[in-house]
């Protein structure tokens, strides 16, 4: 797509132009999808009642009469749905987002279990305490289900390139190239950058940087430019020409014109539980907290790492002998292999697997490195690899050959969820930013083997990684263990 460049191409004002301004551009699909929730929930709600009207635990204790019962399954549906918009769960900002889901039913069934409390403690109302949980645990269950239904329907259109926002990246070029880069690693394909204003337009050309984004003008054309590309959202990207009179003027000539306007602050890869908004005096303020490596949660994480290990280690003890067997009679050599890898504040340890190359493989490496698929030179990865044993290929395939890592993880030398555990002549030839990885206890899995593994190029590697390091939390482990069973059964990246 060629750029589209709209010279002097300036707003009118109300004043000037003596007309209402443009009429925000509708999203349909957003508020479609806001009326379903709403039914999903309504519907999970209705179901809860009915079945716990039918069980009726408690009942037999005459804690109720029928009426009563009757009375609070025909409000606990508008209950429901009345707490669930308290806190929120109907927000169009955040559709399809199956953790702030997950985080919306938890907080409303606390709420409801806390006024449960309160009202029998409180008051002399005797509470069928069987008949709320089963009204709880059933409208938490469907709401659940029917949001999860809800959500992969809506990436199925996703993938289609319906329902995403249409987003107009306001900044310079470099900054607007980031942004595009990075959405298109969205695998949920949210966003979509359907065209640009820079401050200083380029000459034709300059659309090659862009990619498929086409330049529709400078600073003075957004407006313009939003009818142009059709956009629905406005992303504000650093840039020095747009200082707070400017960004704050531009906000008000758009608040008319655009559903949703944001400003992207210039951080990488910093994740929303360490970010918080607040004043400083008279100034809005983004605060950062630092990136948690010491207190209660990690020593937490260290015990469940070990208490894990052991018992994976004893029940999968059978099926690592049988490895250990197919290993040594596939080729001569030992069943484990042994090689010193970094670990933790770069200390070096004696990283364990199951042998998938013939012995001497190392010594070959050099006259295999012209097939090296990563061409940043620091990883060697190759497709069809001759050192492989044949049994190696199959431990491959299934991430067998990882197994005896859970040692590691047992003596403490690795994590199951982390980084990538680096070779010293990989470590020796780190930047400053890489040296981050080493923050943290490698890891036995983690974003990088969820998100394609081998497949991934260094650079990808290298920013998941630091993105681990930097937002690690328990939440964050647990959905890279729940994740790490699919990707090794889709086998993506794995040779």
């Amino acid at each position: 797509m060629t750029a589209v460049p709209l010279t002097g191409v300036q707003e009118p004002s109300r004043a000037e132009s003596g007309k209402r301004p443009p009429r925000r551009p509708a999203r349909h699909w957003e508020t479609a999808y806001r009326a379903k929730l709403v039914a999903v929930d309504g519907v999970a709600g209705a179901l809860a009642a009915g079945a716990a009207y039918a069980v009726r635990p408690g009942a037999d204790r005459d804690v109720w009469g029928t009426g009563a019962y009757a009375a609070v399954a025909a409000l606990a549906p508008v209950v429901w749905l009345a707490v669930l918009g308290t806190v929120r769960a109907h927000d169009r900002r955040r559709p399809g987002d199956g953790r702030a889901d997950l985080r919306d039913v938890t907080v409303t069934v606390a709420a409801l279990l806390g006024f449960v409390a309160w009202l029998a403690w409180a008051t002399p109302v005797e509470v069928p305490r069987d008949f709320i949980l089963l009204l709880l645990a059933v409208a938490a269950a469907g709401t659940l289900l029917g949001r999860t239904l809800l959500r992969l329907d809506l990436q199925v259109r996703r993938a289609r390139g319906e329902c995403v926002q249409r987003v107009l990246a306001v900044g310079r070029v470099p900054a607007v190239d980031a942004l595009v880069r990075q959405l298109r690693r969205d695998k949920h394909n949210t966003a979509h950058v359907v065209g640009c204003c820079v401050p200083v337009l380029p000459p034709d050309d300059a659309a090659f940087y862009l990619g498929p984004v086409p330049v529709v003008g400078g600073f003075d054309d957004v407006a313009a430019a939003l009818r142009t590309v059709g956009a629905d959202t406005v992303a504000v990207l650093p840039c020095p020409e747009l200082d707070a009179p400017a960004l704050r003027r531009l906000a008000w000539a758009l608040e008319d014109a655009v559903p949703h306007f944001v400003v992207i602050p210039g951080l990488a890869d910093v994740a929303g539980p360490r970010l918080a908004v607040g004043p400083v005096g008279d100034l809005p303020v983004l605060h950062v907290r630092h990136a948690r490596r010491h207190g209660l949660a990690w020593l937490l994480k260290g015990l469940l790492d070990r208490l894990a290990a052991l018992t994976a280690l004893l029940l999968l003890a059978p099926l690592m002998a049988v490895i250990a067997l197919v290993v040594r009679a596939g080729s001569p050599g030992p069943a484990l292999f042994r090689q010193t890898r970094v670990g933790l504040d770069g200390r070096e340890f004696t990283f364990l697997k199951f042998r998938t190359m013939y012995v001497g493989a190392e010594l070959r490496r050099a006259e295999l490195e012209d097939n090296n698929i990563n061409g940043d030179g620091v990883l060697f990865k190759m497709r069809d690899d001759p050192r492989i044993t044949r049994a190696g290929r199959i431990l491959r395939r299934w991430s067998l050959d990882e197994l005896p890592q859970l040692l590691n993880v047992l003596s403490g030398e690795m994590s199951l969820v982390g980084p990538r555990p680096p070779l010293p002549q990989e470590v020796a030839r780190y930047g400053p930013d890489v040296h981050r990885r080493l923050a943290v206890r490698p890891g036995l899995t983690g974003l990088w083997q969820i998100s394609g593994r081998s497949d991934l190029s260094w650079e990808d590697a290298v920013r998941l990684d630091l993105r681990y390091v930097d937002n690690w939390s328990l939440g964050l482990d647990a959905v890279v263990l729940l994740r790490t069973l699919p990707a090794v059964l889709n086998r993506t990246g794995a040779y």
